[in-house]
């Protein structure tokens, strides 16, 4: 058994805009929660800091809370908040 997961990390809006990629694979340690993610995130881009309060999570198509643990294969989403018209 391992003892880390590799996940699916998909990038919309401010944060695909920071990689310059819509899809990220990134491994943790087994019991992370999902809102590691969003730490790592903001530590490579300190810019994606003012999105931090504001963005929900989502794992394969369900909203999460961000102390959800992640699993192998999972398929991360960070939700920012959108406008539109």
């Amino acid at each position: 058994m391992s003892d880390t997961v590799t996940v699916t990390v998909k990038l919309f809006a401010a944060y695909q805009e920071a990689y310059g990629a819509s899809e990220l694979t990134w491994t943790f340690p087994v019991g992370t929660p999902v809102a590691s993610v969003l730490d790592r995130c903001v530590d490579e881009h300190p810019e994606l800091q003012a999105w931090r309060a504001l963005t929900r999570f989502g794992i394969n198509l369900q909203f999460v809370s961000p102390d959800t643990r992640l699993k192998e294969g999972d398929e991360v989403v960070l939700i920012p908040p959108v406008s539109g018209g």
